[in-house]
C-alpha cells in the first residue's frame, strides 16, 4: 500500500489507556478483552490524527487561552467554503447553526420544531441513535422498511404512502446510508423531496458521512437535488467522521429557511447552549485546503479496505455484504448461513473476538446482520477478515 507524505494510514496505534470508547468499553459491551479483540463497532476510525490538526491543538495550548472566545463567524465561513468547494453547494454562512455535534443537532431540532407525540419517519435499518434520539425527545419513531436489493437497499415510496398515519411531522434521513454505505441518486432524493412536500413533512438530512465517498462515486448533497424544498429542509454536516473529531462535539445544522432557523437558534439560546473553543478552532482547521488533501488521501484507502473485506466475506458461504459506495461501515447479512443469530454472535464475538455493532440495534431489517467498522489500518482489516473466515470455516 502506498503511503502518502502526509499520512500513514497503515500505522497501528495502541489506543488502550487513552479514554477511547471504542477500545475501553469493548469488554463491558461485548465481553471481549481489548488485549486480543478487535473493536469494529463505534463509528470512530483507528488512524492517527491528521498532523495539521495536531498542530492546531498544540497552537491552542501554546496560546494558553481557554476562556470566552471569538471566531464562530470565521468557522461558519469555513463550513461554507467547504460545502462550495467539495460539494458545489453555495450557502450563506449565516445559515449555519453550530451545535454540540450532530447527535445534539438532531435532538435540538426535534425539540425546537416538533411537539411531544409527533411522529418521525426513518428508513430502517438505519443508524441506531436515530430511534433513540427521537424517543428521548418524547417523539414517536416510525420505522419504514428499506427494500433489500441485490447489492444494497432501495426506497419504496408506494409502500410508504400506505403506512402514513397522518401524525408524522419529520423525516430523519441518512445520506449516505448508514449502515448500507449506499449513495442515494439524485432521482431518489428528488422522490424523497416530493414525498415530504406531499405530506407536509420536514426533511432532516444527516450527511455526516458525505465526505467519505469512494473513488468513481458521486454524492449529491440533498439541497442540490431538492432546490424547491428549502422551506422544509435541514441539512446536517460535521467534521467528526471524516477527520475523527467526534470528541470535539461540533456540528453544523444548515437551514436556509429563516423561520425554522430562528426557532432552532431560539431554543438553543433558551438552554444556553453554545459552541466550544477547541471544537470551533480544530474543525475550522479541518475545513481547509489541508483538510481537502486529507480527505483525498483517506477515501481511496477506505475504499481499498472495503473492497478487500467484501471480497473476503464473499468466500464465506451464506454471508453477504452490501456493496459499499461510501462511509467506512460494512453491513454483513448472515441469514444465508441458516444459523440462529445467537450462534452467529458466538462465532463472531466469542471465537473470532471481533466486536461489530449488532444489526438488531439498527431496527427492522437488521435482525440477521452485523455492522463492521473498516476505518482502521489494512493489516487490522486483513486480520479481522481472516478471523471471520476461520470462525465459519466449517461452512466452506
Amino acid at each position: 500500500m502506498k503511503v502518502t507524505s502526509h499520512m500513514n494510514f497503515d500505522r497501528k496505534i495502541d489506543w488502550q489507556g487513552r479514554s477511547r470508547s471504542t477500545w475501553e468499553s469493548m469488554e463491558s459491551a461485548f465481553g471481549v478483552s481489548p488485549a486480543d479483540g478487535i473493536p469494529m463497532w463505534i463509528a470512530d476510525m483507528d488512524f492517527e490524527p491528521a498532523p495539521f490538526l495536531l498542530d492546531k491543538v498544540r497552537d491552542l495550548a501554546d496560546k494558553g487561552h481557554f476562556g470566552y472566545f471569538t471566531g464562530v463567524d470565521s468557522y461558519r465561513r469555513a463550513v461554507a467554503w467547504w460545502l462550495s468547494t467539495r460539494h458545489g453547494w453555495e450557502i450563506d454562512p449565516d445559515w449555519v447553526v453550530v451545535t454540540a455535534g450532530l447527535g445534539n443537532g438532531i435532538a435540538m431540532t426535534l425539540h425546537a420544531l416538533t411537539e411531544p407525540g409527533d411522529e418521525v419517519i426513518m428508513f430502517s435499518p438505519v443508524y441506531h441513535e436515530f430511534r433513540m434520539k427521537v424517543k428521548r425527545a418524547g417523539r414517536v419513531p416510525r420505522e419504514f422498511p428499506l427494500v433489500r436489493s441485490e447489492t444494497n437497499y432501495e426506497l419504496d415510496f408506494d409502500s410508504y404512502e400506505r403506512m402514513l398515519s397522518g401524525r408524522e411531522r419529520v423525516v430523519l434521513f441518512s445520506s449516505p446510508h448508514n449502515p448500507g454505505g449506499r449513495i442515494w441518486t439524485e432521482a431518489e432524493l428528488a422522490g424523497l423531496a416530493a414525498f415530504c412536500e406531499r405530506h407536509d413533512l420536514i426533511l432532516i438530512s444527516d450527511e455526516i458521512h458525505h465526505d467519505i465517498i469512494f473513488p468513481g462515486q458521486r454524492h449529491t448533497i440533498t439541497p442540490l437535488a431538492a432546490p424547491k424544498l428549502s422551506n422544509r429542509l435541514i441539512t446536517m454536516t460535521s467534521a467528526s467522521k471524516v477527520f475523527n473529531l467526534a470528541g470535539m462535539r461540533t456540528g453544523n445544522v444548515i437551514i436556509e429557511d429563516a423561520d425554522m432557523r430562528a426557532r432552532l437558534s431560539g431554543f438553543m439560546d433558551s438552554i444556553n447552549l453554545q459552541p466550544n473553543l477547541c471544537g470551533i478552532k480544530v474543525c475550522e482547521a479541518a475545513f481547509s485546503p489541508e483538510g481537502a488533501e486529507w480527505v483525498d488521501q483517506l477515501c481511496p484507502y477506505i475504499a481499498g479496505n472495503a473492497r478487500f473485506f467484501e471480497d473476503a466475506v464473499a468466500r464465506i458461504p451464506g454471508v453477504t455484504a452490501t456493496h459499499m459506495q461510501a462511509t467506512y461501515l460494512a453491513w454483513l447479512d448472515f441469514s444465508g448461513t441458516g444459523m440462529e443469530m445467537e450462534e452467529v454472535r458466538q462465532r463472531v464475538y466469542g471465537t473470532a473476538k471481533l466486536c461489530p455493532t449488532p444489526g438488531i440495534d439498527l431496527g427492522p431489517g437488521g435482525e440477521t446482520c452485523l455492522r463492521f467498522n473498516l476505518g482502521a489500518p489494512r493489516s487490522v482489516i486483513e486480520e479481522a477478515a481472516s478471523r471471520l473466515a476461520d470462525a465459519f470455516s466449517d461452512l466452506q
